[in-house]
C-alpha cells in the first residue's frame, strides 16, 4: 500500500516539474530575445571603454530595437555619444560595438583627429589613440575624412561608391534611418569610416553593464591554442586572471 502511494505522489508531482523546467526556459529565452544579451569583447576598437576581455551585459529595450519592446516598454531615440550594439552590415551574423558620432541629417568630417558635426568641434573626453600621427596615407584617411578617403586603401568597394555620393562641401551626409559609428580607439577601429553607416534596424541596443572582465589567457603551454585548454585554464586561474576593477562597472 505505501508503494501505492508513493509511485501515485512522485507520478504526480513530475508534470509539475516538468512545466516548472519549461516555464524557466521561455523566461530565459524571453529575456534573452527581448530584453538583455550577454556580449564579449573581442577587439581593442573600443579602448579605453571597453577592453578585450570584458563581458558585457546588453540592454535591448532601451532604444526600442524591435516591435515588442516598443510596444510594451519605455524607449528612447538614439544621440549621439551613445554606445550600441549592432549586427555589422556586411556580415549580420557577426556583432560590433561602437559610438555613435553621426545622427540622421548630421555632417560630419575630421580634420587632424578632431570630430567635426555640423561644422562645429566635438569634445570628445572618451577618445583614445593608440599610433602616433605619423602623416602616412592610412593616417590621411583615418584623420582626416571625409577628405582622402578616395584615395585610401582598405575601404570597402560599395562603400566608396556610396561615399561619392554622400559627402558634399568636404562634409558626410548621414542619410534618414542610418548612423555614422566609431571606435574609442580611433587608431584600430574597423568602423564606418572603413565600410558605411550603419542601418536603425541593425541595432541591438547598448552596452549596460561590464559584469566580468578577465586578462588574457594564457595556458601553461604557449603552443596550445586548444578552446578546451583555455577553458579549464581560465577556471583554474579565475582569482588571478578576473580584473576585480572592472567587475560591475556601468558602461558609459
Amino acid at each position: 500500500m505505501n508503494f501505492i502511494r508513493k509511485h501515485v505522489h512522485i507520478y504526480s508531482g513530475w508534470p509539475e516539474s516538468l512545466q516548472w523546467i519549461l516555464g524557466v526556459v521561455v523566461i530565459a529565452v524571453f529575456i534573452v530575445s527581448f530584453i538583455v544579451q550577454a556580449f564579449q569583447i573581442p577587439s581593442e576598437s573600443m579602448e579605453n571603454t571597453l577592453l578585450i576581455g570584458d563581458y558585457v551585459l546588453v540592454d535591448k529595450t532601451h532604444f526600442g530595437s524591435n516591435r515588442l519592446t516598443r510596444l510594451a516598454l519605455p524607449c528612447r531615440r538614439i544621440k549621439r555619444g551613445d554606445i550600441v550594439v549592432f549586427h555589422y552590415p556586411l556580415d549580420p551574423g557577426v556583432h560590433f560595438v561602437k559610438r555613435v558620432i553621426g545622427i540622421p541629417g548630421d555632417r560630419i568630417r575630421l580634420v587632424n583627429r578632431r570630430v567635426y558635426v555640423n561644422g562645429a568641434p566635438t569634445i570628445e573626453p572618451y577618445v583614445h589613440y593608440s599610433r602616433p600621427n605619423d602623416g602616412g596615407r592610412d593616417a590621411m584617411f583615418r584623420d582626416d575624412f571625409p577628405q582622402a578617403a578616395f584615395e585610401a586603401t582598405g575601404l570597402n568597394n560599395a562603400w566608396k561608391v556610396e561615399l561619392a555620393k554622400m559627402v558634399d562641401n568636404g562634409q558626410l551626409i548621414v542619410p534618414e534611418g542610418n548612423y555614422f559609428v566609431m571606435g574609442d580607439n580611433r587608431d584600430d577601429s574597423l568602423d564606418s569610416r572603413y565600410w558605411g553607416f550603419v542601418p536603425v534596424e541593425n541595432i541591438v541596443g547598448r552596452p549596460l553593464l561590464i559584469y566580468w572582465s578577465m586578462r588574457s589567457q594564457e595556458p601553461a603551454d604557449p603552443t596550445d591554442s586548444d578552446k578546451f585548454t583555455r577553458f579549464v585554464y581560465a577556471m583554474s586561474h579565475l582569482l588571478q586572471i578576473t580584473r576585480w576593477d572592472r567587475a560591475l562597472r556601468l558602461v558609459q
